[in-house]
């Protein structure tokens, strides 16, 4: 994030009703958990391919492969 952006959302928090920047918050709070969440699902994927994928580049069929 930019400092202008920073700005630009800090002012516009500035002029929110308490109750409502505690929505936002939440909201921020929110964004942050499902990203974790995503980047935990890629993570995962990525695991469960390579694991698959070991069996199909590692056999003596392709050992010719490594090699080069």
């Amino acid at each position: 994030m930019t400092k202008v952006h920073e700005q630009q959302i800090l002012e516009k928090l500035r002029n929110l009703p308490p109750e409502r920047v505690a929505e936002v918050e939440d909201f921020v709070d929110f964004l942050a958990h499902r990203q974790a969440d995503e980047q935990g699902l890629t993570q995962a994927a990525g695991q469960l391919a390579t694991t698959v994928f070991a069996r199909v580049w590692d056999n003596p069929d392709d050992a010719d492969y490594d090699r080069l």
